[in-house]
């Protein structure tokens, strides 16, 4: 695979020039699996703007932290999609809501079922990205 082979919704290899595509869409979610634009996933992901980052695992498992959404930060997004699982044993750190607050980001934090609803939701009226925990 290339460069950019882990990222679904970004094609080519190193040094090739890639063409903004429209924002990722999720297509289902049911208890540890998520489809997003076709692709089928099983484990926890980022959701940037037009495409996915896969196998998202973080610092500590059910604890939120800034170093786990540096990537989703990146791209200094207007809304910040969090679902905390199922059961909503995700907490969110202190740090990320007082850095989210002081970039001027808004911070929504749902179960991932209604996280994925309010992510579709915002496509194409926000600069969305999301944090989906996909199973407690």
């Amino acid at each position: 695979m290339g460069w950019g082979g882990s990222f679904h919704g970004i094609q080519g290899r190193k040094g090739d020039r890639f063409i903004r595509m429209r924002p990722v869409r999720i297509e289902q979610f049911r208890f540890g699996e998520i489809t997003v634009d076709g692709q089928r996933y099983t484990d926890d992901l980022l959701l940037l703007g037009d495409r996915v980052r896969p196998r998202w695992w973080r610092k500590e498992g059910h604890l939120l932290q800034l170093t786990d959404l540096e990537e989703a930060l990146h791209d200094k997004p207007e809304v910040l999609v969090v679902g905390t699982g199922a059961q909503r044993r995700m907490k969110i750190a202190p740090e990320v809501v007082a850095q989210a607050r002081k970039a001027g980001i808004q911070l929504l934090e749902f179960d991932t079922r209604t996280a994925c609803q309010t992510y579709n939701h915002l496509l194409g009226k926000r600069k969305v990205v999301a944090a989906l925990h996909l199973t407690c």
